[in-house]
């Protein structure tokens, strides 16, 4: 078979079977980039800094390019190892953790707020589940069930976030200083946002365990 008959064949092969993406590796490439971000968020609760700031804004840009990438290969997939909905719902929800952390560290600057002890402790706390969800979908291509037990974890970091928000609220308004008061309040929302759509994103991971186990 001459070289250009095998050229053929080929691109006649993957008209009629075309390569599936590997979404199992997309997804993981995805979650370390959230994680990233996050880790960035919580160098800014820590220390703040502009030069933190900036780096989180450059970063929450390189995950867009990968969630966008991630979108078009599922959009022109012929087929997909795992249910098209779920790989969806996974991205956007990795994404929304991403845009909401951007969101409050570019509302703290605007505000002029500065970083408390409840808003490195929910930090923390969104750091600890998006780190659960990199290692469970980082399982997905090799041992999908041990991956349940992951996103448990990055569940139980949502509810511990969301309980210290409770708290920063009522701690908040006992004083007096109202326009303080309700800065914070609207970075305390802007971290607990991120925190829920840690818990979408791990709902979805248990949903595809559940599925492909």
């Amino acid at each position: 078979m001459t070289e250009a008959s095998k050229t053929l064949l080929a691109i006649i092969l993957d008209r009629v079977f075309p390569k599936v993406p590997d979404f199992f590796q997309m997804l993981t490439e995805q979650t370390l980039k959230v994680e990233h971000t996050v880790n960035l968020l919580v160098e800014y609760m820590e220390n703040g800094g502009a030069e933190v700031a900036v780096a989180l804004k450059e970063d929450v840009h390189g995950a867009d390019l990968i969630k966008v990438r991630n979108l078009h290969e599922l959009n022109d997939a012929f087929s997909t190892p795992l249910d098209r909905e779920d790989i969806y719902r996974a991205i956007m929800a990795l994404d929304d953790i991403v845009m909401y952390c951007k969101t409050t560290v570019h509302e703290m600057d605007v505000l002029g707020v500065t970083p408390d002890n409840f808003m490195l402790g929910i930090s923390h706390n969104i750091r600890e589940g998006v780190n659960a969800l990199a290692v469970g979908f980082a399982k997905l291509g090799s041992a999908p069930a041990s991956a349940a037990k992951d996103a448990d974890a990055a569940r139980k970091a949502e509810r511990h976030a969301e309980k210290q928000y409770r708290v920063a609220l009522s701690t908040l308004f006992e004083g007096d200083d109202y326009i303080s008061m309700f800065k914070r309040r609207e970075i305390y929302r802007h971290l607990t946002n991120a925190a829920q759509h840690m818990a979408q994103c791990a709902n979805t991971l248990h949903d595809i365990v559940v599925k492909i186990s």
